[in-house]
């Protein structure tokens, strides 16, 4: 068994045991990927405030998102086939997720189904929301969602025109992958994930297929997706989602601050400060130069969250510090599912709480509510002047 002391180190083995369109759909960004790789980079530049002869006994990392306590502020993003990642990657995900004490959201784009997670946790998951054009698979996915006893839906809101991936078109990304020469050779070497494929019937989109109209295989799954994305969305429709659901709702992909006002005002319990990992927008700012100009915009009228670009407990320390009150995590969580299922998915977990932990008590802080901008050396123009 390898020693895993980082997030790299189940990189390292997710890539040598996933399919190569599996890895490259988690490992990849839209057009050049400068978006994507700023995610990580910007993170380098805020430096920590080491501090010394500071009582670090009692640590804690305990704390709330949306009211729900959290044993870190961290929650599992919704990252679409996670399933394709390793057999019920879905399940898996969420139930390391609910041992561990942080929250899992899945992903409308997911393999297992609403109620495979469901039935295979004993505690309230978050749901993801893509707006789709067929408005009454949408509330039927709500719908769906309230049975199963989800606490939060997470509405996305920067897919409404899909960015191109290049990784994904070269591969000819499916689910499950179609039998080309080249993937029959890919396949080849990673036979423990194709054994475990063989073992379970969840080898595609489990919240679509015979729940969307004239949705049944492939093919068909492959004509409605590519038309279903909601160019119309609006924060009307995003009001009236909110008012369907009728509970706690997280309105993820806010990048800009007249968005975030615009979020606060139609309601929303929490918005995630996000670029969708570097995969729609390239050429946009990181998620993390963002939060701040968000921040000062809503204030204390949103609960404020932040995705994309974080590999370690250092990043969530940097984030909560700067004011974010949860952060989440995607392919950090993924290279640990693909590395090695779900204790994969657990060591990840246990590597950013361990990082966090060691980097608060060395900047003299014992607790989250303790973070603040003291325990940073931040770049004076960080979150950029522009002209």
């Amino acid at each position: 068994m390898p020693v895993i002391t980082c997030i790299d180190d189940l990189k390292r083995l997710h890539r040598r045991r996933t399919p190569k369109m599996f890895y490259d759909y988690a490992e990849s960004g839209s057009w050049t990927e400068q978006t994507f790789r700023e995610n990580t980079t910007d993170f380098q530049k805020i430096h920590l405030r080491q501090r010394v002869a500071v009582d670090m006994t009692g640590r804690s990392l305990e704390s709330e998102m949306i009211g729900q306590k959290v044993a870190m502020p961290v929650a599992l993003a919704p990252v679409g086939l996670t399933g394709m990642q390793s057999p019920d990657g879905e399940i898996k995900a969420a139930r390391a997720a609910e041992a561990f004490g942080v929250p899992f959201t899945l992903s409308t784009m997911s393999i297992c189904s609403i109620e495979d997670v469901a039935a295979h946790t004993s505690k309230p998951f978050w749901m993801q929301l893509y707006t789709m054009k067929d408005m009454d698979y949408v509330y039927r996915l709500i719908d769906r969602a309230k049975a199963a006893n989800c606490s939060a839906l997470v509405i996305t809101l920067d897919l409404q025109i899909l960015g191109q991936r290049h990784k994904d078109l070269k591969n000819g990304l499916t689910a499950p992958p179609k039998m080309t020469p080249k993937n029959i050779l890919d396949l080849s070497t990673k036979w423990a994930w194709g054994m475990g494929m063989l073992q379970t019937p969840r080898r595609t989109f489990g919240n679509i297929v015979g729940h969307a109209k004239g949705v049944s295989n492939l093919s068909s799954l492959s004509s409605w997706t590519a038309e279903q994305f909601d160019p119309a969305l609006n924060w009307e429709k995003v009001a009236k989602l909110k008012e369907y659901w009728g509970g706690k709702v997280i309105l993820k992909g806010i990048l800009d601050a007249e968005d975030a006002v615009m979020a606060a005002k139609v309601g929303a319990d929490a918005i995630i400060v996000s670029n969708h990992g570097g995969r729609q927008l390239d050429g946009a700012i990181s998620s993390i130069r963002a939060l701040d100009p968000i921040l000062q915009a809503v204030g204390d009228q949103v609960e404020v969250h932040l995705d994309s670009g974080i590999r370690s407990g250092q990043d969530v320390m940097k984030a909560v510090a700067m004011g974010a009150k949860g952060t989440y995590i995607g392919r950090a969580f993924v290279y640990g599912l693909g590395a090695m299922g779900q204790a994969g998915v657990t060591r990840a977990l246990e590597v950013i709480a361990r990082e966090m932990d060691i980097s608060m008590a060395l900047c003299g802080k014992r607790r989250i509510d303790e973070l603040d901008r003291s325990v940073l050396q931040i770049p004076a123009d960080f979150s950029g002047s522009w002209a």
